[in-house]
């Protein structure tokens, strides 16, 4: 086939430049013996009025059209197989990462939190927030590592390996490592309290419970506890459903008294996700926003800061008052 014909232009099948004749009109004679294909000894085959042969060439150099194999041509395209283990491959890195510092999903053991979550249901904990310094607050069901004995006798399941991996890049909670999840009550500072037949207390404030407990649940009629004093840095947390939920109230002979510290929190649980029809997020209770609720807390971490600061200004005083005299003697 021609290269007019490969370069999409309309031209004669017969070109001249196909026996190196000259591209002019009219007849074309026949190179003179001895002279060679670029015609008489000493033309120039370059000038104007010669042959096409030079741009066919070129062309098969590679600044032809795009169909000719050279430099400029098209790099073909690897193999979606030659790919697909690098894909999976950054999948995975991601996946591992967002777990490590960002969300990871957490199944729901038991009936301790019902009704706000039941068996088997998935949550996402969100990781990313307490990288930034932020402690847990009233109001916020958290997950927490054991902090020692909490799930003392319990059973640990046994994953295969698929499970395994699966956990360990957070595609699927972990059966092997021993967390809780509960509702934050009270924070470091607070003093919470619970009679029976009455209500939780904190900070001298009522709490109304309706909203989060479980239908049917009292406060805390089977483990009446406190006034507790909630050490800083600490957490006192209570299970939704009061009557089946092994919480805060049932270690107080532990280290902590019951308590959790803030660095053994593993997130916020914030939505629902799994099933579908469960779908939800976990907002913190309206009673947890109650006017005078952090007062006495606020009140305590101002006079802690006023404590120290009293003893220094009573210690730098002596050092200020030799300083004045003697620079005005």
């Amino acid at each position: 086939m021609a290269v007019g014909a490969r370069s999409g232009h309309d031209e004669p099948e017969e070109r001249p430049e196909q026996f190196g004749r000259s591209s002019s009109s009219g007849p074309v004679a026949e190179p003179p013996s001895g002279t060679g294909p670029a015609g008489p000894a000493g033309a120039d085959p370059t000038a104007s009025g010669g042959t096409d042969e030079g741009r066919t060439e070129t062309g098969a150099a590679g600044t032809g059209s795009a169909d000719d194999d050279g430099p400029h041509a098209p790099r073909q395209q690897r193999s979606f197989w030659k790919e697909l283990p690098l894909l999976i491959g950054i999948a995975l890195l991601l996946a591992l990462l967002i777990k490590t510092f960002l969300v990871q999903a957490f199944s729901i053991p038991s009936d301790s939190m019902m009704n706000t979550l039941q068996r088997g249901d998935r949550v996402l904990v969100d990781k990313l927030t307490p990288w930034f310094g932020s402690e847990p607050e009233r109001g916020e069901v958290v997950v927490f590592h054991d902090p020692g004995g909490w799930l003392e006798g319990e059973p640990t399941p046994d994953p295969n390996p698929v499970q395994k991996f699966l956990s360990f890049i957070g595609l699927m909670p972990s059966a092997e490592e021993k967390d809780l999840i509960k509702r934050v009550i009270a924070v470091g500072g607070d003093t919470v309290g619970c009679k029976k037949g009455g209500k939780v207390v904190v900070n001298g404030k009522e709490l109304n419970e309706t909203a989060y407990i479980h239908p049917g649940s009292t406060p805390c009629d089977d483990e009446p506890f406190g006034p507790i004093k909630v050490p800083e840095g600490r957490i006192w947390v209570m299970g939704d459903n009061r009557q089946n939920s092994l919480d805060s109230r049932y270690h107080q002979e532990l280290p902590g008294s019951g308590t959790v510290a803030n660095d053994q929190v593993v997130g916020r649980a914030v939505v629902v996700a799994w099933p579908v029809t469960r779908w939800s997020t976990l907002p913190v209770p309206d009673t947890f926003d109650q006017p005078g609720l952090t007062a006495a807390a606020a009140s305590s971490a101002v006079a802690r800061m006023a404590g120290p600061g009293a003893l220094g200004l009573a210690a730098a005083l002596p050092i200020v008052l030799w300083r004045r005299k003697r620079r005005d003697g």
